[in-house]
């Protein structure tokens, strides 16, 4: 079959022929019909990032496609049906503290690296093998539809902050980094899952008025200045009321302060959602006061990913209606081109945008 391989650092993906993956017991083989290319790809391949990635691999976090072979411990799934692969893949043997790796992206640490040994090559080739669990049918859908359908990836991030901080319909939320990839599908997905508010702070006044347009006067933005107080009073002042969850999805590159800004205008009793990428290139720590976490009683959840069950759960979100994937504008490439992908995608993020191979 034909794949795109990574096969050092720094270079480019190399397109070639390699052997089809082997079916195994709790596994199935997928054709890959479209899978999604982040935008910070390039930094992931350039080892800018510094992922745990072990070379070479076929890269490519998840996506959308059908079912080729199944196992014999698979009783729903059926040949030819549609599904998104999860590309967080656990350790079976730990129900309480399992490994992770994202397959064809970077493992969480050593018992991740393990388990990439095995679950390693993702979705940029023509079939990937996923483990059993991992495989979630989305019902019918057409061959074009299957790109856009790969925004499961995006809006499960913020939709797996969003379930461990149990939020309620009805309440206040803010999402710092609203501006963002991630952090526009979770206003997205914080008004499906019925907040009444959501709070989008941002430099970017092009793209909080369009959250406007796009979700109407649920959507409270604010115009960040700089300051950290300043900020932190606008936003409380925007959200008329108190904040019941805050959601940060700000990347390594944001100064703590304006993290630590919209954090903190969390109402006592209140949840904090922690995603984003802070610290991750060094630099200050958050820095949060200990008295005020203690005396106001915050809860602060730190996520990476989400619950197994959350993809069939947004799934029937989406089926719902609920949750809109025609928001999205989608810009594909073939397997070929993968490399022009990877350099498109880097050149074009931001809210509701997003690149897609198609094997």
């Amino acid at each position: 079959m034909k794949a795109a391989v990574l096969k050092s650092f720094g270079s480019q993906l190399v397109i070639e022929n390699v052997p089809e993956p082997v079916l195994g017991t709790g596994e199935v083989i997928i054709d890959v019909a479209a899978t999604r290319v982040l935008s910070y790809m390039n930094e992931v391949f350039s080892g800018e990032r510094n992922y745990a990635l072990d070379l070479p691999v076929i890269p490519g976090p998840g996506g959308i496609g059908r079912v080729r072979a199944i196992g014999p411990d698979a009783t729903k799934l059926s040949v030819g049906d549609w599904v998104f692969c999860d590309p967080t893949v656990r350790s079976r043997d730990d129900a309480v503290s399992p490994d992770i790796t994202l397959q064809g992206l970077s493992a969480r640490d050593a018992g991740g690296m393990l388990l990439q040994k095995h679950f390693r090559h993702g979705s940029f080739a023509e079939q990937m093998r996923v483990p059993t669990e991992n495989v979630k049918r989305l019902g019918a859908i057409t061959a074009d539809e299957a790109s856009r359908w790969c925004a499961l990836g995006t809006l499960l991030v913020p939709y797996g902050g969003f379930l461990a901080a149990k939020l309620q319909p009805g309440e206040t939320v803010l999402v710092s980094g609203a501006t963002g990839n991630f952090g526009s599908a979770a206003v997205s997905v914080a008004l499906a899952m019925g907040a009444a508010r959501v709070i989008a702070p941002g430099r970017n006044e092009r793209i909080l008025a369009d959250l406007v347009r796009r979700f109407g006067e649920r959507v409270r933005t604010v115009k960040l200045s700089g300051d950290e107080s300043n900020d932190r009073e606008q936003m409380k002042r925007a959200a008329a009321g108190p904040i019941d969850c805050v959601f940060d999805i700000m990347p390594p590159s944001v100064s703590t302060t304006v993290v630590r800004a919209a954090i903190m205008t969390v109402r006592p009793y209140g949840r904090v959602v922690l995603m984003g990428g802070v610290g991750m290139a060094g630099g200050a720590g958050l820095d949060l006061p200990y008295p005020w976490i203690m005396r106001n009683c915050i809860t602060i959840h730190g996520v990476w990913m989400y619950p197994p069950d959350a993809a069939a759960r947004l799934i029937a979100l989406v089926r719902s209606g609920l949750l809109r994937l025609d928001d999205y504008e989608v810009k594909a490439f073939d397997l070929d081109h993968a490399n022009d992908a990877v350099a498109y995608a880097a050149a074009n993020g931001g809210p509701f945008k997003m690149t897609v191979i198609r094997p």
